[in-house]
């Protein structure tokens, strides 16, 4: 029997919620808070952490080993369907967090995330059981305002909607922890390393930089002493989502359509490439002149993502990455651009952004079996399609240009990798028909 106290519910309970919210709780000092878990739907995840108390193994892949540790955060795990024991914790008097991880999709229309909130909620109202937060931890801009906006919007009653807007609060959060999927491989290597959970047939693998960035909006609303395990507790998250879409999210898009045409199959492969490297270091420049943040801040940023990147043994496919580039360029790369032009009308488009656009509009026309987007041109399309999916404004003739001249110096770079592979290919079979 845990003694932890079960004062957060988390909805969409996965690798990455286990290797963020569930790791800063274990850590956070004071009393020890423990996480009633939810899943999407699937009653899989549950069962298999059920089957283990819901204990399970976090390891942590560093460039030089693995090292593990157990969690034991979670003190309940249900499938998503059970409406009645979601409606129970949401009201329980001792829940004053609700956390998510549930993907874009969960806000948008169509999604059951709003309404089974709302009825938590509803349930939590009758109960009388007072203010709580619902914390988003999923990669949207403004997330905390994207909840509420949602939840709001799902409410029928009005004097429902009444009492959320005086009761519950809707702070928003970045979150930053890259966490592969676990394999069969990773499972079967448990039983030699140290500190892991024996048995576990769920551990999570992730790397070992972990961030969190909290808005201050828990007035009067008991939450884990998360400052102590290291999460940032800020009046604006704003900055620190810029500098994360900026550097970290517009990198690896710049990484994944370069990469792909350069050859490469993970971010490490593509970051040790001099050219993909050379064009992050150009987006960088182009994003930190932007950022609203202390220039030895934005420094230790840029620095820390090159070791992250660097890893080889986190493997972080450039095709996962590559999906939807239509939602993500507007905010990772042209929003930067926006920023650039708003404060210098005269500047240039900058060589970072020319180079990812030029790479994605060359991803989808030479590369279109790699396209997972419904919101891109076709294999067809010219850069005029290309800026207007995600830059209509920007469809001019100076950035037109650009991108065409970038994307020329792409195809040059193609064929000098083309050749080197041949020379390569060349020597070697010379070199063997010696021996």
């Amino acid at each position: 029997m845990s003694d932890r106290r079960p004062g957060i519910v988390h909805l969409g309970v996965g690798a990455f919620a286990r290797a963020h919210v569930a790791w800063y709780t274990a850590h956070a000092d004071g009393q020890p808070w423990g996480i009633t878990a939810f899943t999407g739907r699937s009653p899989a995840a549950a069962e298999a952490l059920a089957a283990q108390d819901c204990r399970y193994t976090l390891v942590t892949r560093a460039p030089s080993g693995d090292t593990a540790e157990v969690v034991d955060t979670i003190v309940a795990a249900h499938s998503g369907d059970d409406d009645t024991a979601w409606r129970r914790m949401v009201a329980s008097p001792e829940t004053t967090v609700v956390t998510l991880t549930v993907t874009e999709q969960g806000y948008r229309s169509g999604s059951d995330v709003p309404a089974r909130l709302v009825a938590g909620l509803d349930a939590r109202r009758a109960a009388g059981a007072g203010r709580i937060a619902l914390v988003s931890l999923d990669n949207l801009t403004h997330n905390g305002e994207v909840l509420r906006d949602a939840v709001t919007s799902a409410v029928a009653d009005a004097e429902l909607r009444a009492w959320i807007t005086a009761n519950v609060a809707f702070p928003s959060s970045m979150v930053d922890r890259i966490t592969p999927a676990t394999t069969a491989a990773d499972v079967d290597e448990l039983a030699g390393l140290p500190g892991a959970l024996e048995g576990d047939r769920v551990p999570v693998v992730t790397e070992p930089f972990a961030e969190w960035v909290l808005e201050d909006r828990f007035d009067g609303i008991d939450r884990p002493a998360w400052e102590t395990a290291g999460v940032r507790i800020v009046d604006d998250v704003t900055p620190y989502e810029q500098r994360k879409l900026w550097l970290l999210n517009g990198a690896h898009s710049l990484l994944a359509y370069l990469g792909l045409l350069l050859g490469h199959e993970t971010v490490a492969q593509a970051m040790d490439d001099p050219r993909c490297r050379a064009a992050v270091e150009q987006l960088w420049d182009e994003a930190a002149a932007e950022l609203p943040l202390p220039d030895a801040e934005v420094v230790d940023a840029r620095a820390a993502l090159v070791e992250r990147f660097a890893n080889p043994r986190i493997r972080h496919t450039l095709r996962q990455i590559a999906s939807g580039g239509s939602q993500k360029l507007p905010v990772r790369v042209v929003d930067v651009l926006r920023h650039r032009l708003d404060r210098d009308p005269d500047a240039d488009i900058g060589p970072g952004a020319t180079t990812t656009l030029a790479a994605w509009w060359m991803h989808l026309t030479e590369q279109p079996g790699f396209v997972d987007d419904a919101g891109a041109p076709g294999p067809d399309s010219d850069v005029h399609d290309v800026l207007r999916a995600v830059a209509p404004d920007l469809d001019t003739t100076p950035v037109v240009a650009a991108v065409t001249a970038a994307a020329d110096r792409i195809r040059s770079a193609r064929h000098d990798t083309a050749g080197a592979r041949t020379d390569h290919a060349d020597t070697r079979t010379e070199e063997g028909a010696h021996a």
